[in-house]
């Protein structure tokens, strides 16, 4: 048992334990993605009627119209973890499972036979993997599919060596096509493996010249793969819907996450470190890379910089190119030892007798100083939820029954569909592809004061309007002889509009019209 122990407490294991710790730390937050409510709200539905809607039963706007519901599972993951831990279950999971993903990334980032450092390298690249991708944590079904993507890649990557790991992909199709729309990078990635290596046996690449039966098992795998899609409650319509949503004008056009990163902005600095970095390794090194590996960089750069949402795709790829190349170098210029073998945990190094114990009481404070942020941060949820939506505004309009129809905020839409569903069905939500970039014009016209934006308020027979208090909208409703705030706070404002129904003009003033005239 002591021995177990102390083999525990190398400094290698300890290192590695810790790095996820503070992945786990830093991925502990508070919930403030617009969209966790209505996929809660959706998972409860579920969970209530025994059943997977699929036309829009949240908006009046496009109320009975189609609804591909592809995040079905993780709404109903979502829900029951709520259910059975709150606030502070979804936040602890979802903080798991993004240190889990960067785990598998650090797997494939390890070298098994070149340096003794190569964890540490390996440690520091994942490192910044998180830090690159961190700007989409959050409490949302996009972080199951960034966990599942990483644990594909090391799939394909391990089953160079054993071909039967092939075969995990097609539980794991079966369950991503239930979770999340994002199946189709699985799918994708695969077919880029199999290219790759069709590529590497045409230009004669030493690692290629026996792979017929890898080949051949890539490209069935990939067929059994892509015949599992429909196995979902939206059959064959799977196949398009990745697309379909690459395709939304709507998205591009007014869904910050679609849009290309800003490297103005800091958030985005560390992807741009790793960019870089990669170039510049890939440059130095002697060892050339294989042709396959540089098919998927070359796909994952132009996917992150075309779409935020995709830049993890690039990070997955470039991190375990970067790393290698990094330890070739050290290995080359001496900067570190090589191994004469494979390099992991079974070959304890010799430590001083109180190493263990310091490293014990690090690992301590790392948990004590995770479980503290973890209580800190659940504590803060309630306030946090009432700075970032219309908490107040919501909670009076619980009390008013009659208020729709409700022309909302975008982001909000989502927080009135959880709280007040189905008393008030929205104007409009996350949901991109139910509303189309028509709907989606003519609220960004209304919002911000172009065109004709009464005209909307007047389809609509709008009797209410939530929006902030600064907004475009907002202020000139305050001028508006028919519009009244009902409710105000420094986060929202509420307006209700005055209809007068005309009276006939009493005997008096008639006499006096008569009179003038």
């Amino acid at each position: 048992m002591m021995t177990a122990v102390k083999d525990f407490l190398q400094l290698r294991r300890v290192f590695v334990t810790i790095l996820f710790i503070g992945t786990f730390t830093l991925a502990t937050r508070n919930v403030v993605d617009p969209d966790v409510w209505w996929h809660l709200k959706t998972g409860e539905y579920i969970a209530v009627h025994k059943s997977i809607p699929h036309v829009d039963i949240f908006s009046f706007t496009r109320a009975g119209q189609p609804w591909i519901a592809h995040e079905w599972l993780s709404d109903v993951l979502l829900y029951g973890i709520y259910r059975a831990a709150s606030w502070g279950g979804l936040i602890a999971v979802f903080a798991a499972v993004v240190s889990a993903a960067f785990f598998f990334l650090y797997l494939r980032a390890v070298s098994v036979s070149r340096s003794r450092c190569s964890i540490y390298i390996a440690g520091l690249f994942a490192l910044l993997a998180a830090f690159a991708t961190a700007p989409l944590w959050g409490v949302r079904p996009q972080i199951l599919s960034l966990l599942l993507t990483s644990l594909w890649l090391l799939l394909l990557e391990r089953s160079e060596q054993n071909r039967s790991l092939l075969w995990w992909t097609l539980p794991l199709t079966l369950l991503w096509v239930n979770l999340h729309a994002g199946f189709a990078l699985g799918l994708a990635l695969l077919a880029l493996f199999l290219a790759g290596e069709w590529l590497e046996r045409i230009l004669d690449w030493p690692a290629a010249r026996e792979s017929s039966a890898r080949l051949r098992t890539l490209a069935i795998t990939l067929f059994l793969d892509l015949m599992l899609v429909p196995l979902n409650p939206n059959g064959t319509k799977m196949y398009f819907y990745p697309f379909e949503t690459l395709r939304s004008q709507a998205m591009q056009k007014y869904i910050a996450e679609w849009a290309s990163p800003d490297f103005h902005h800091a958030e985005y600095a560390p992807l741009l470190f790793l960019l870089l970095i990669t170039i510049a390794l890939l440059a130095w090194c002697s060892v050339r890379p294989r042709p396959r590996d540089l098919l998927l960089l070359l796909v994952g750069t132009v996917s992150a910089l075309t779409s935020i949402r995709l830049l993890p795709l690039f990070v997955l790829v470039a991190v375990p190119i970067a790393a290698r190349s990094a330890q070739s170098i050290f290995v080359k210029r001496g900067l570190a030892q090589a191994s004469t073998y494979p390099l992991n945990f079974e070959h304890p190094v010799p430590q001083r007798p109180l190493t263990p114990v310091w490293n014990a009481l690090i690992l301590i404070a790392a948990l004590l100083f995770s479980a503290i942020n973890l209580f800190q941060v659940t504590r803060r949820q309630l306030r946090v939820e009432a700075d970032r939506f219309p908490a107040g505004a919501v909670a009076y309009l619980a009390t008013q029954p009659n208020a729709g129809p409700i022309f909302n905020h975008y982001d909000w839409g989502g927080y009135l569909i959880w709280k007040l569903h189905p008393q008030a069905p929205v104007f409009i939500d996350g949901r991109a592809d139910v509303y189309g970039e028509p709907l989606f014009n003519q609220f960004a016209n209304t919002y911000q004061l172009k065109n004709n934006w009464q005209k909307t308020l007047a389809e609509w027979q709008i009797r209410a309007v939530l929006v902030p208090p600064s907004s475009a909208l907002a202020q000139a409703l305050r001028h508006e002889p028919n519009w009244s705030v009902r409710y105000e706070d420094p986060q929202s404002v509420l307006f209700t509009i005055f209809r007068q129904t005309p009276q006939p003009p009493s005997p008096e003033a008639l006499s006096q019209a008569k009179s003038a005239v």
